[in-house]
């Protein structure tokens, strides 16, 4: 019966997980008109005559509030705007143009808010100058507070009535010639005294770091990538739990070889073991789509992963599950957890220490461990659940892989 149980259960996390990713996949596609875009470059394709705009694949959120816009070419008339529309915003017309729209414009440093009459708002830009756009933490009461940058020094906000996942980056253009680099994962902070930014880097949500920088959601390996010993791994801060049972990565750049795996690890997992490849964890590997489960050696289990792929991981625990029975394997003491400050990365702190002892690999009660591809699931594997849980965990190891990692994916 209880067999019979959890295969129910099984299929409805999957009929959730698919149709979650069925809105999503409509949800985030970008959209683009009369533009060509080359990697993070975008170019005006049309006669000048009419609008070329381009609306990002994701909206803004609390986590990802700011992006920016580099002018590499005015064009014939440098008539390129930045702003936020609605995710289903009409391409042939300018960012700010039309309601629930609103946008800078860089050839007049006029503010257009859902109107094609522009506010004078700050100073015009030229070639070489970087136009951001990002919304506030503190907006409440249904209005968001949109403010604009330029160069990294703020030039004025605005108060519109949406909430931050209604609104989408855009960029708009209107002459021949226009070109501007695009950078959707730039960080904004307010200055301090020595001029230094202060950078979200979301370093709080990892309890381990080796070889690996964070820019906001974003992972980026910046290790050797010459062996299999040059493993960059980021394992996170709390282990998966009943309320916090999955989560997801973005490849947003496959680099060499995208030797990228995706999984759960115990919290002492050694640093330079990709994983699923020692004891106490399961991985799903991208450039090979196999499931390795604490050996080197892997079984096939789905289809390999590319750049765009999002791959997912989770745990459906037992209907019985408690998680205040035995050992304190969810006793979430933030004393048991490093500070903010106190995290382990070791790119930062050039930390030579020999491999993590492998620790003793004591296992508690069976749970169903399942991996996603792009809101399908892969496959299933039960498996044993190490004491102290299973850490959502990451390894890389071949140069200019990067990913972007949401790690409560369904929780809001």
């Amino acid at each position: 019966m209880d067999d019979i149980n959890l295969h129910y259960r099984f299929l409805n996390w999957r009929r959730r997980i698919r149709e979650i990713r069925e809105v999503r996949a409509v949800r985030y596609r970008e959209r683009l008109k009369r533009m060509l875009r080359d990697g993070d470059v975008l170019r005006y394709h049309g006669n000048s005559d009419e609008v070329g705009c381009f609306v990002a694949a994701r909206p803004l959120s609390r986590r990802n509030r700011y992006f920016e816009v580099t002018i590499i070419d005015t064009g014939v008339r440098g008539m390129i705007a930045v702003g936020l529309v609605p995710q289903l915003y009409k391409l042939d017309h300018q960012p700010g143009w039309l309601p629930q729209s609103v946008a800078f414009h860089a050839d007049d440093g006029k503010l257009y808010n859902g109107n094609t009459v522009g506010q004078q708002f700050g100073p015009k830009c030229c070639r070489g100058d970087r136009i951001g756009c990002g919304i506030s933490l503190d907006s409440d009461d249904g209005q968001l507070t949109v403010f604009f940058t330029k160069n990294g020094k703020e030039v004025g906000s605005v108060e519109v009535p949406a909430s931050p996942e209604a609104l989408y980056p855009a960029v708009g253009m209107h002459s021949l010639g226009e070109e501007v680099l695009l950078d959707l994962n730039a960080e904004w902070g307010m200055e301090e005294d020595d001029g230094q930014m202060i950078v979200d880097s979301h370093e709080e949500d990892w309890g381990r770091l080796h070889d690996i920088k964070v820019t906001g959601m974003l992972l980026e390996y910046v290790g050797k990538g010459k062996s299999i010993v040059d493993v960059g791994l980021a394992q996170a801060r709390r282990p998966l739990n009943t309320r916090f049972h999955y989560y997801e990565l973005e490849i947003t750049d496959a680099g060499e070889k995208c030797y990228i795996a995706l999984g759960l690890a115990r919290r002492d997992y050694p640093k330079n073991r990709h994983p699923g490849w020692s004891r106490g964890s399961i991985a799903y590997h991208a450039d090979d789509g196999k499931l390795f489960q604490g050996s080197g050696v892997g079984d096939a289990f789905g289809p390999r992963c590319f750049e765009g792929d999002i791959m997912g991981c989770g745990i459906m625990f037992p209907r019985d599950f408690n998680p205040d029975a035995g050992d304190d394997i969810y006793d979430w003491d933030l004393d048991m957890f490093p500070k903010p400050s106190e995290v382990q990365n070791d790119l930062y702190a050039n930390n030579d220490d020999e491999e993590e002892d492998e620790g003793e690999d004591l296992e508690g009660r069976k749970v169903m461990v399942f991996f996603t591809r792009n809101g399908k699931v892969v496959g299933r594997r039960e498996v044993a659940l190490p004491v102290g849980g299973f850490y959502p965990t990451i390894g890389m190891m071949s140069s200019g892989e990067k990913v972007r990692v949401d790690l409560h994916p369904l929780s809001g």
